[in-house]
């Protein structure tokens, strides 16, 4: 019966590091640039997109397409890249193990 309530209060431990780990990430920002660096976009670990920056000859070439690719690409890396800060952070608290739902 005591290793049971050692595992329940280990697994309360990790409950808590995690909501704590949770919020810190939504604080911490990660950056992603497309086009050699014409669109950049800022991420939170919280999935946020805080801003996207847009280099002016880029608008001013007037291709649309080109535009909307790049600003895709970009959000796609930014998002890539906080999902995978979010991974590494959980990981150190879980010892690698996935548990579903959580990241």
């Amino acid at each position: 019966m005591r290793g049971m309530q050692d595992m329940l209060r280990q697994a309360q431990l990790m409950q808590k590091k995690m909501a704590t780990i949770q919020e810190e990430l939504k604080t911490r920002e990660v950056e992603a640039t497309s086009g050699g660096g014409m669109v950049t976009v800022k991420v939170t670990g919280g999935q946020e997109v805080l801003s996207v920056t847009i280099d002016k000859s880029v608008v001013e070439a007037g291709d649309v397409e080109m535009l909307q690719d790049l600003v895709l690409a970009a959000v796609r890396d930014a998002m890539k890249k906080a999902k995978t800060m979010t991974e590494e952070e959980m990981s150190k608290i879980t010892g690698g193990m996935k548990i579903p739902g959580m990241f």
